[in-house]
């Protein structure tokens, strides 16, 4: 296991602090304020941890060091085209990372193209990303809504499954529903109620009376998945209307830890995740699991994972390629395979989407632990998904 001397991490210090010459510069535009904060947070942390593990501590490349230049999206589109413009064009920064929103990151594409510099999209998820908008400047190191689609379709699905569904109205929901519904097709597994409700909802009466009301008279096992980022909890407060008195049964992927706490009121509940601490069995993740406790008093989280997984891509990328120039390193990153938290990823050359595994879990309570459990049933490997490509 990689151990960080004193030396090494005064070395990364000096590195980030280095001034402007022979350095290699990568920004970071991320909402560091906004709704998904919590996210950006454990993104950021992740990166970081990422660019540390794959150069030693040194904070180096070829003897070259890191800076990393943080620019904030605010969660807002708009922000986040003006933040990824002054990156590349104020601070020249060779590569970028980020954001959080697919809505954001779907506004930021263009500017990459632009640029003609690299956008690693890291974490945000919807498949238009990397599809009907993907530019050939954009690699993505997290999952998309057709791997999480299919992995819950896999989890979930059967002949006899009706399922409704409930999500944010954007992209990532509706993008996300919309795969949900393909993936589900092969299982023979039928969506009869879709229902969008706004970003900032908190209040799921109205939603959950309307799911409810499509479902009565459904016959077959009756599910409601539910796709959702940030606040709200509308798990927990639509588990509180007791939807089992009408013959329904609630559903969801992976999450953060935070949002794991409804799961604890439902055990045994099955889903898909991109990441728990626990699940990963490899020399990286025991790292990160080891020095996130160590540091941060606690496990990683789901997107920390994530922010690795990019950090050590782009470090792998630019070594391979020797150079920071933008052609070499999407010759190189074509087909790169490269070790993560989560195992070994791979960027599809089609549409520069990072293939990796997930996982079908299982909900267990545990007793001094105030969440509900993802525990492992199966992993999803590479080879056991066909992910489409959607440009």
């Amino acid at each position: 296991m990689r151990r960080i001397t004193a030396t090494a991490a005064l070395a990364a210090a000096a590195a980030l602090a280095a001034p402007a010459g022979a350095e290699i510069r990568i920004a970071h535009v991320y909402g560091q304020t906004g709704a998904l904060e919590a996210y950006a947070e454990q993104s950021h942390r992740g990166l970081m941890l990422g660019l540390e593990y794959a150069t030693d501590g040194t904070m180096e490349i070829d003897g070259e060091p890191i800076v990393v230049i943080q620019k904030d999206t605010q969660a807002k589109p708009e922000v986040g085209r003006a933040m990824l413009a002054e990156a590349f064009g104020d601070d020249d920064a060779h590569i970028a990372v980020g954001p959080v929103s697919s809505g954001v990151a779907l506004a930021m594409l263009p500017v990459a193209e632009e640029y003609e510099r690299i956008l690693v999209v890291e974490p945000a998820v919807a498949d238009s990303i990397t599809g009907e908008n993907f530019n050939r400047y954009i690699f993505r190191t997290g999952r998309n809504s057709s791997q999480d689609a299919i992995a819950n379709a896999v989890a979930l699905g059967g002949a006899d499954v009706k399922v409704a569904t409930l999500a944010q109205d954007y992209a990532f929901g509706r993008d996300g529903v919309a795969a949900f519904r393909e993936a589900l097709g092969a299982t023979g597994a039928e969506i009869v109620h879709e229902e969008y409700v706004p970003t900032d909802t908190t209040d799921f009466t109205a939603a959950a009376e309307r799911i409810f009301n499509a479902m009565d008279g459904v016959e077959g096992e009756k599910k409601l998945f539910i796709i959702w980022a940030g606040g709200g909890n509308p798990m927990g407060k639509i588990n509180a209307m007791d939807p089992a008195r009408r013959g329904v049964e609630i559903a969801t992927g992976g999450n953060i830890l935070a949002a794991l706490t409804a799961y604890r009121e439902l055990p045994s509940m099955e889903g898909a995740t991109y990441y728990y601490h626990e699940i990963p069995d490899n020399a990286v993740n025991d790292w990160l699991v080891e020095e996130h406790q160590a540091r941060f008093d606690g496990p990683p989280d789901f997107f920390t994972a994530g922010g690795m997984a990019a950090g050590l891509a782009v470090v792998e990328a630019i070594r391979r390629a020797g150079s920071t120039d933008t052609e070499a390193l999407i010759e190189t990153m074509e087909g790169m395979e490269w070790e993560t938290p989560k195992g070994t990823m791979r960027f599809r050359p089609e549409d520069h989407q990072a293939l990796q595994s997930m996982y079908h879990f299982r909900t267990e309570v545990r007793d001094g632990v105030d969440y509900g459990v993802p525990v492992l049933v199966r992993e999803l490997g590479i080879d056991d998904m066909d992910i489409p490509v959607r440009n």
